[in-house]
């Protein structure tokens, strides 16, 4: 159980090595680096191993349906994982998840060893499932285990944990798929297994609504759960900045390897060094603004954080336009280069301040919202993220197809942070927090 709310210590991360935190950031950061691990190899496997290569879809078109495959839960199943949410135990539903996801594995394994891409894409839509389930589940247990004072350090972790244990998944996925199956599967299953003994120290949480109806009817309770979320203002502000945040993530991550290629000419250990700037700025990003925020929201933060992005983004197409056809080097010749350093830097910068962006919005996501409805508003929060993922793949291939250039895909990005802060900038608790914010500073 939580502890009650006490006077704050000096250290503002104390409290992530308790078990009101640490089995569920290990349960988070395992089930993240497994979902990326799996994928990771598994589009590695198409694209370059040959794996469905007598299937009577190309590979690039498996890829497609994978990635349509993994998103699709997010839209079938949010409202169910809210319901679920409310009606249970939320550290038994952990459990539950967890053993699933061993389930899953053990299910993948047959299509290694079967070399079967129909079985190892079905795979895919069952963790896509097994996230969809658990997310709304980390985001609303964390105010149930930490006290409000400690709610901004817990998701500054959380989501650090997060962004590294993806980065950490790519990696492995994609120089495990170059190994025996048997490796890859065994790695697989023994994550999945960690996950399952971190979610059995999370504490137990009462039911917030135990008589929750479960309605099997996935049309009428999404758009019923909309409906519920679109009504509450300040819950949907913060919805739609959170699902900007990840298109913008979507889009710099899917097509940085083609950026680095044309218009870095790195090969795929640059693309790994870029990729993993990236991620570090916005765990750095997210710790930084919570020490900061010093314990309180801060709202105008979002502010500083959506300037940033356009200023780093910009920067970076700047320094990147005239650059194309460069011959493919590796490390060593690509921090030669010239502007190396400030490419690198600009790419630590578009992460750092996408994370001073995100971490205000989801702790206010978690605060602008009842107990009862916490669980429903992440899972709202989920589809709307979803949706915002798939427009921007549909987007990133508009814009490419238009102007057949990365950069110029870049910089729409980077100025749409500028009509997106605007509407932020409706939310009246954001303006009060700005105007509280320069008058300190007066």
């Amino acid at each position: 159980m939580p502890t009650p709310d006490i006077l704050p210590s000096g250290n503002q991360f104390a409290f992530a090595h308790t078990r009101r935190f640490l089995p569920l950031f290990g349960t988070q950061f395992f089930g993240a680096f497994n979902d990326n691990l799996f994928k990771t190899a598994l589009f590695v496997l198409i694209s370059f191993y040959g794996l469905g290569a007598n299937s009577w879809l190309p590979a690039s078109q498996m890829l497609n349906a994978g990635a349509l495959l993994y998103i699709l839960p997010y839209f079938l199943f949010s409202a169910l994982s809210g319901e679920l949410s409310n009606k249970l135990d939320k550290a038994i539903l952990a459990r539950w998840i967890k053993a699933a996801e061993i389930c899953i594995m053990l299910i993948a394994g047959l299509g290694f060893w079967l070399h079967s891409v129909a079985i190892l894409i079905l795979c895919l839509f069952l963790m896509g499932t097994h996230s969809t389930l658990f997310g709304p589940l980390k985001y609303a247990i964390l105010p149930e285990y930490l006290p409000q004072y400690e709610l901004l350090n817990g998701n500054s972790l959380i989501e650090s944990g997060t962004f590294l244990s993806i980065l950490l998944g790519q990696i492995f996925g994609t120089i495990l798929a170059g190994t025996d199956a048997a490796w890859l599967f065994g790695i697989l299953l023994f994550v999945a297994i960690l996950g399952q003994l971190a979610s059995m120290f999370m504490p137990r949480i009462p039911a917030q609504i135990p008589q929750q109806y479960i309605d099997a009817n996935i049309l009428r309770s999404t758009k019923q759960l909309l409906k519920q979320t679109y009504q509450q203002k300040n819950v949907w502000i913060a919805i739609i900045g959170i699902s900007w945040f990840w298109l913008i993530g979507s889009v710099y991550i899917t097509q940085l390897p083609t950026f680095t290629r044309m218009n870095l000419g790195g090969n795929e250990a640059v693309f790994n060094l870029m990729l993993t700037l990236f991620s570090l700025g916005i765990g750095s990003g997210s710790i930084a603004c919570a020490r900061l925020s010093r314990h309180q929201l801060h709202l105008s933060l979002v502010i500083l954080g959506t300037l940033g992005m356009s200023i780093f983004g910009l920067l970076l197409v700047w320094i990147t336009q005239a650059q194309h056809s460069l011959p493919i080097e590796g490390i060593s010749t690509f921090l030669s280069r010239p502007n190396s350093i400030m490419v690198m830097l600009c790419i630590i910068g578009i992460g750092f301040c996408g994370g001073f962006f995100s971490l205000p919005l989801y702790t206010w996501l978690q605060t602008a919202c009842s107990n009862e409805f916490r669980s429903h508003a992440v899972a709202a929060n989920n589809i709307i993220n979803g949706l915002f993922m798939v427009c921007a793949a549909i987007l990133s291939a508009v814009f490419i197809w238009l102007f057949n250039s990365i950069n110029a895909l870049y910089l729409i990005v980077a100025l749409g942070n500028i009509p997106i802060l605007f509407y932020l900038w409706r939310s009246q608790e954001l303006r009060i927090d700005f105007k509280k914010f320069i008058l300190r500073k007066h």
